[in-house]
């Protein structure tokens, strides 16, 4: 068994540094981490949160399936929607319901990522991020109904079901917990309190990533085929002080090109991690849809726009700016370049941030 435990935790110390797993142990919330790449796809890590929340000790948890939280109330269509986003490798947030040890259901909002090789676009692992679901208080005769209030944190997180095992995921539901209670809904205060967790954790693993040179990241932000902006250029981009990034709309996804340093200090993120993205990372639960489809029509009406917006920074921390896109056209009048400007007067922020292209 220890060495099954060897080969486990190698999953992570190999590309992180023997020091990562301390670390992680360090942080607070409910999560597991898995590989994709190893039979089975089983779980690498398991938070003490985890273990906590759910009844199982973190040893019984490593090398299992995530599909062990599962039962047979878990919604079949949350499990279809967590099986399509380990397929096709991106993020999704949803409701289920899971089961602890003891077979006792209990809901929670379940904050599922890959981890991203940084050179390659490798997916490494999967993150599953677990924020338990408070009940909604219960209507009293006479009296308005009260809005649940945002968990607190000492309530501990639990686990998500969520990367088992691509093309083999959520199968095999067992018959505990009939009795199921009524679907709950994640409050905005959960799904920020998931993302800010993920975000800690994504931290961490990119900084310890960078000891052993195989450095990791959120998104798939593949550089390659990007052409190189010009010398000159980068030297005259460089001495503007103000927060904003380049994004080239010919180019698949609209990446972005260049990214100036009050950007990166704004946003905290590297320049290694975003290039090639396209500016929707910094979206967030609180995100306008409204102004996002805004600034969608004037980027294909190819006209400028200013609005005023909410971010998310690298650490989950949220942020008001003003932001301004505008294209900029070649001497035949076509576009070629997108540049994101955030202005100081409000939480100044990364230019690119929000947008759905």
């Amino acid at each position: 068994m220890e060495g099954e435990e060897r080969r486990l935790a190698a999953s992570l110390t190999a590309r992180y540094s023997e020091w990562v797993l301390e670390e992680l142990d360090e942080l607070r919330g409910s999560f597991l981490l898995t590989d994709p790449a190893m039979p089975g796809h089983p779980i690498v890590y398991a938070s003490r949160g985890l273990a906590s929340l759910t009844g199982y000790p973190r040893r019984e948890l490593l090398g299992r399936n995530a599909r062990l939280f599962q039962g047979a109330a878990t919604d079949r269509a949350a499990v279809s929607g967590v099986r399509e986003a380990v397929r096709t490798q991106r993020a999704h947030q949803v409701a289920i319901l899971n089961y602890r040890r003891d077979g006792s259901p209990h809901w929670v909002l379940l904050h599922l990522a890959p981890v991203f090789h940084a050179a390659d676009g490798r997916v490494l692992h999967f993150l599953a991020v677990q924020v338990p679901i408070a009940a909604a208080p219960r209507r009293h005769p006479g009296r308005p109904a009260a809005f649940a209030a945002c968990r607190e944190e000492a309530r501990g997180e639990e686990e998500l079901p969520c990367a088992s095992h691509v093309g083999e995921v959520f199968v095999d539901i067992d018959k505990r917990g009939l009795e199921a209670e009524e679907p709950r809904i994640a409050s905005v205060c959960d799904k920020e309190m998931a993302l800010s967790t993920a975000n800690k954790i994504f931290s961490t693993l990119n900084r310890y990533s960078k000891l052993t040179g195989l450095v990791v990241c959120e998104r798939r932000c593949d550089s390659v085929g990007i052409p190189a902006l010009s010398s000159s250029l980068n030297l005259s981009l460089g001495r503007i002080k103000q927060s904003f990034v380049l994004t080239d709309r010919h180019l698949p996804d609209m990446p972005i090109v260049y990214a100036s340093d009050a950007f990166l200090s704004l946003t905290g993120y590297s320049r290694e991690e975003i290039l090639g993205c396209n500016c929707r990372f910094l979206n967030g639960p609180g995100t306008s849809a409204e102004v996002l489809e805004e600034i969608n029509q004037h980027i294909c009406l190819e006209e400028a726009c200013t609005v005023h917006l909410l971010n998310y920074r690298k650490d989950g921390s949220t942020f008001r700016d003003l932001l301004h896109v505008s294209p900029i056209r070649n001497s035949s009048g076509k576009v070629g370049l997108h540049p994101f400007q955030v202005f100081p007067g409000s939480h100044c922020a990364s230019d690119a941030s929000a947008l759905l292209f």
